[in-house]
């Protein structure tokens, strides 16, 4: 799937994240900021790109602020911004359905 434009999901609230997809070039690039990124680090980015490849996400500009989801909710929120980016808001595949 193509990220059409910048689109935002989640919160800076405690047990969330606030995901930002835009449009990139050459691959993702993904930015991380956790106050849990030495612990939970390598999973949080495991999570994103994951996420991203079940999409099919191919080129995009990720940037995560997380401040302390769990890995459901790291999944929402990345599924959330690419399905805005797109424009797409009636009849989404949530969850384990993405293949």
């Amino acid at each position: 799937m193509e990220i059409k434009k910048a689109a935002m999901a989640g919160t800076l609230e405690s047990s969330d994240a606030q995901v930002t997809v835009e449009p990139g070039e050459n691959g993702i690039d993904l930015s991380i900021e956790s106050s849990v990124i030495h612990q939970f680090g390598r999973q949080i980015r495991a999570t994103v790109l994951e996420t991203l490849n079940r999409l099919q996400v191919t080129d995009a500009k990720v940037t995560v602020v997380d401040k302390g989801a769990l890995d459901c909710t790291l999944k929402a929120r990345v599924e959330c911004a690419v399905y805005r980016s797109n424009g797409i808001t009636e009849n989404l595949p949530w969850g384990g359905v993405i293949k």
